[in-house]
């Protein structure tokens, strides 16, 4: 059974109630599937990463932390769905924060959980403030892995990186990417670029009402 957000409330409640009835442990989830994803933006000094799980690990991944009630030690709130239960839980957000760390230069970039919203669509969002321009990261990628070593994320940069991809297992959490000066600085280049040709549109504009205003005269 899965935990579906379109269901409606009472749906959605009494699937997370159910799968809690089931014995805890990591082959209530599917560490064998396809491999978690994630994504990663930097911006000067910023980077973001976006981490996107199946629902069912969603669900192993709240009920190893806690934030689904046992229904076997007593009565399971039906006012709230398992999406929102997730989003709410202070151990979910702690866990998330922990296992999703961006490194520059052996320093640890400050990190915030900026938003759980729709995390079963949309993933969970992590933003980081590194000391200076981004160009060498370490990225760690570690969650569920302790929940099953064969647990894995796919991370794709969608800033120019070398590699442009990178699989973090339980072996391997950590991965070094390295920016391109062109994938940081490609904004500011945008913007030079845009005002520069208004400048010129400008000028050409301005050139041509001097050389009409010539003519008008001459013709005079």
């Amino acid at each position: 059974m899965r935990l579906r957000i379109r269901r409606p409330l009472a749906a959605l409640c009494a699937a997370v109630v159910a799968l809690l009835a089931v014995p805890a442990g990591p082959a209530a989830a599917h560490p064998f599937g396809p491999p978690s994803t994630a994504r990663i933006t930097v911006d000067g000094p910023h980077a973001t990463v976006t981490w996107l799980a199946a629902e069912d690990d969603w669900v192993a991944l709240g009920q190893s932390l806690g934030a689904f009630e046992d229904p076997t030690l007593g009565p399971v709130a039906t006012d709230l769905t398992g999406e929102q239960k997730l989003q709410r839980s202070r151990r979910v957000h702690d866990y998330l924060l922990d296992r999703i760390t961006v490194r520059q230069g052996g320093a640890r970039c400050p990190g915030r959980l900026a938003t759980l919203d729709r995390l079963l669509s949309r993933g969970a969002r992590l933003d980081f403030d590194c000391p200076g321009e981004v160009v060498d990261l370490e990225v760690t990628l570690a969650a569920l892995t302790d929940l099953n070593e064969a647990y894995r994320t796919m991370l794709t940069s969608q800033t120019g990186a070398t590699p442009g991809r990178a699989l973090f297992t339980a072996a391997e959490p950590t991965h070094r990417l390295r920016f391109t000066a062109d994938a940081t600085a490609g904004r500011d280049r945008t913007v030079a670029l845009a005002a520069a040709g208004a400048a010129l549109v400008a000028a050409l504009a301005a050139s041509t009402v001097v050389r009409r205003r010539r003519r008008a005269r001459s013709g005079s």
